[in-house]
């Protein structure tokens, strides 16, 4: 299997399956001299954690996380710095239930990649979707805070949980620190209870539900990306169309400008202290691939969860016809779990459009 990297400058290699000894990932093109401990990166997978609430999968891994490579103790600091070498991470799974899948060990859950890698490989791993499942995200996070410390304090990255199945937020009551205080980081305190409701019929069914989750990144300056083949909007919506069930991207007002006049779509400008001041931000914060220093704002659709209980039509290896249910561990909406691997993939895309801007224009 082959493209397992993404990145230009800042790359990152994923490894490992859902259902294997360990994952983990590799960070290539980090620069030296950047404080990072273990505890740095735990912060974050503590976030994506499974086995955190009654709505998502059960499965209980505690995601520590073992720097291999790449750090070296710092005299001057009297801690650990990376030394501009890759960084290599490893996250072991501990709480693996193989059994739970050995009655599909043959059969294709439909909306499932299971199909697919088949067709392709001829061979998959069936225990817990191998490399198609959201287990891989770990690794994700882990380089999402490799690329934090890249970026610094003055870029802020946070996402939140916008809608799950057909209930969406009131955008009136948003409050990034309600994001805190719920177990669905949804900046609206409102919607909770209905949240709650849903996904409690949900799981009680035995099905699923999709999500959408908005990320936002405040702090970076106008300039980072590229024209035409390296747009910071086309990389990051790359990025974030990679995670696993997410089947949707847009930037800004993405699907909703098609419904806007040429007055309503335009981010308006007045001159300010430090440069332009924008009156809207319709653009998502990228013009013509290029960082305008407004917030880069995007949302990013995921589907329901494909393992669910309740039977459906397929076909197994041998073509033939058959009703299918899953049994095992599994998140009734991916989307919650989602919300810090967004973060993560985002900071990994400026972390790597920072580190090209500087390498183009010295700055």
């Amino acid at each position: 299997m082959s493209h397992n990297t993404f990145g230009h400058l800042f790359r990152v290699t994923t490894w490992g399956e859902s259902h294997g000894p360990a994952l983990g990932c590799v960070v290539d093109g980090c620069p030296p001299g950047l404080p990072l401990r273990a505890e740095d990166i735990q912060v974050w997978l503590d976030r994506r954690r499974p086995g955190q609430g009654r709505f998502v999968t059960q499965r209980r891994e505690p995601d520590e996380v073992r720097i291999l490579s790449g750090v070296f103790e710092d005299a001057r600091t009297d801690g650990q710095v990376t030394t501009g070498t890759p960084i290599s991470m490893m996250i072991e799974n501990v709480d693996q239930r193989s059994r739970d899948y050995s009655e599909i060990a043959t059969a294709f859950r439909p909306g499932h990649a299971d199909y697919a890698y088949f067709a392709k490989y001829g061979v998959r791993d069936y225990r817990g979707g191998g490399r198609a499942s959201a287990r891989e995200t770990a690794a994700r996070v882990a380089a999402g805070a490799v690329a934090r410390a890249v970026l610094g304090e003055s870029v802020v990255i946070r996402a939140a949980l916008v809608q799950i199945g057909p209930h969406a937020i009131d955008r009136g009551r948003w409050d990034w620190e309600e994001t805190a205080r719920n177990p669905f980081w949804s900046p609206d305190a409102g919607i909770v209870e209905v949240w709650e409701e849903h996904l409690e019929t949900t799981r009680k069914a035995g099905s699923s539900t999709g999500a959408v989750v908005e990320v936002e990144a405040t702090g970076v300056p106008a300039g980072w990306g590229a024209p035409l083949y390296g747009k910071l909007d086309a990389e990051l919506a790359g990025a974030l169309m990679s995670i696993n069930a997410a089947k949707g991207v847009e930037i800004g007002a993405g699907f909703a400008a098609a419904a806007l006049s040429g007055e309503d779509n335009a981010d308006e400008m007045r001159a300010g202290n430090d440069g332009p001041t924008f009156l809207a931000n319709h653009a998502g914060g990228i013009l013509g691939g290029i960082s305008s220093g407004q917030p880069v704002v995007a949302r990013v659709a995921f589907k329901p969860t494909s393992s669910i209980l309740t039977p459906r039509l397929s076909l197994n290896e041998a073509g033939e016809e058959i009703e299918i249910r899953t049994k095992g561990r599994h998140d009734p909406c991916v989307g919650i779990r989602a919300v810090p691997v967004v973060e993560a993939m985002t900071a990994c895309v400026l972390a790597d459009a920072f580190l090209r801007h500087r390498g183009q224009t010295g700055v």
